[in-house]
């Protein structure tokens, strides 16, 4: 029976409003798969894909690293930025160094913002029906 060859990820986990990112980090070629699909592919604006990619242009590793990232739960832009934390953090594992690089560009910064209940008798979270006086 051939030995399987042992592969050794550098793992993150970002997370973002509802969404989870697991992300694998592995020296390559500059790769970011996403769902099994390219990160380009993935997410439709320029703007979310340069965020997925900001933590790693900070430290200068667009081509060394192929990226695994597995993200579910809320939206686009809520996956974005979990899978931006979870490189950062990856990051951070692989080269203690970075932690300088990475706090001053706020990738290690988790954004605990959550969306508020509706309350019973109201409309929504904040927004309440109309009062009448009479």
């Amino acid at each position: 029976m051939a030995k399987k060859k042992e592969v050794n990820y550098i793992w993150g986990t970002g997370r973002r409003k509802t969404s989870v990112a697991r992300v694998r980090l592995l020296d390559g070629s500059g790769s970011i798969q996403v769902n099994k699909v390219d990160v380009d592919t993935f997410f439709g604006t320029r703007t979310q894909r340069q965020r997925v990619r900001a933590a790693l242009k900070a430290v200068g590793g667009e081509k060394s690293f192929d990226i695994f990232v597995r993200v579910h739960g809320g939206g686009y832009s809520g996956q974005a930025d979990a899978i931006s934390l979870g490189i950062a953090r990856a990051l951070l594992k692989q080269n203690p160094e970075n932690e300088a690089i990475l706090r001053e560009g706020k990738f290690l910064t988790r954004d605990s913002r959550e969306v508020e209940r509706k309350k019973p008798g109201q409309k929504g979270a904040r927004k309440s029906f109309q009062f009448s006086k009479r």
